[in-house]
């Protein structure tokens, strides 16, 4: 990877729980103060490793992995399963380091991509030392949030089972949803620490797969209802040292209903104006501009520019 890249995905959820806050009976995030929703960037990252992993078959260093008898494996346990040197016994401790992490670069494409602080715990001789691996992911996401206000509903009902052996009444089921929300993730690419982890072209392609078709892939009870909206690729001139940055903060929704009783695309256009203006006046920097529009989403004019070249993203 030699381009640095900005990234802007829209996705929006309905009548479902983006990103429950474990803290806080699991209620989707909001900011208490400007009433929109807050999604983490590691739930955004754990869309991208979970398809690369179900679907693409890819390997991913951060995963669940159960041992013969139920427990979880931990990270320090993790690492060592790429530790695969038959005549590991006769190697130092800095000798084992560097194969884990080279064998962890040329497996694990969540570690390309987003690096990781990996915990070592190796033997050497009859002792055990202790150290750890940390990579700087070239890709990085700023928290999600909402383009508007969102409502919280508490949604209550019964369940199938009785409460107790021998009882009669049911149990109750609670839960924490958002009828609709429009979320922004902003994200970048750095050519200079994808050095360091080997990230490549095809990884990018993936993680764009990952974000537009895992998204339409998150089907358990809490996430269904999740759907990609506009995925955009600003691909900067090589040596470019800067970037535009915050690229949601030039996004805004137009639309006659109140910003709470929003419900689906069909309620509002997604204002690209500022973006496409902002855009050009960086266009002696840019490269080319990706994307990719969901057919429901309306927007208040296509993307198109004399001084940026646009172009349908291909996943």
């Amino acid at each position: 990877m030699k381009n640095r890249r900005e990234y802007l995905f829209l996705y929006d959820v309905t009548y479902a729980n983006p990103n429950g806050d474990p803290n806080d009976e699991n209620k989707p995030r909001i900011d208490e103060e400007s009433g929109h929703n807050i999604v983490t960037d590691v739930r955004l990252k754990r869309t991208i490793r979970d398809y690369l992993y179900q679907y693409e078959h890819q390997e991913i260093f951060v995963r669940e992995i159960e041992d013969e008898e139920g427990h979880i494996q931990d990270a320090k346990t993790r690492a060592k399963d790429f530790l695969k040197d038959k005549e590991i016994s006769k190697k130092s401790f800095q000798e084992q380091k560097e194969l884990i992490k080279k064998s962890l670069l040329t497996s694990c494409i969540d570690v390309r991509l987003f690096g990781a602080t990996i915990p070592l715990e190796l033997k050497v001789g009859s002792k055990k030392r202790q150290s750890s691996i940390t990579l700087t992911g070239p890709v990085q996401f700023n928290m999600g949030e909402s383009l508007h206000k969102v409502k919280l509903e508490f949604i209550k009902g019964t369940g199938a089972f009785a409460s107790d052996k021998g009882k009669e009444q049911k149990t109750f089921r609670e839960e924490w949803i958002l009828p609709y929300s429009l979320i922004a993730f902003h994200g970048i690419a750095n050519e200079h620490a994808a050095k360091t982890t080997s990230l490549k072209e095809e990884d990018l392609k993936a993680m764009k797969r990952g974000m537009w078709i895992g998204t339409k892939n998150l089907i358990t009870r809490s996430k269904v209802g999740q759907m990609p909206r506009l995925l955009i690729e600003v691909i900067y001139k090589e040596e470019t040292l800067t970037h535009i940055g915050d690229l949601q903060r030039f996004l805004s929704l137009r639309s006659d209903r109140n910003e709470e009783a929003l419900r689906s695309p069909k309620d509002y256009v997604v204002d690209v104006g500022r973006l496409i203006d902002v855009l050009e006046g960086e266009a002696q920097k840019i490269e080319k501009v990706n994307y990719l529009v969901d057919k429901e989403v309306q927007l208040n004019q296509e993307f198109a520019s004399e001084k940026i070249l646009f172009q349908q993203m291909e996943l």
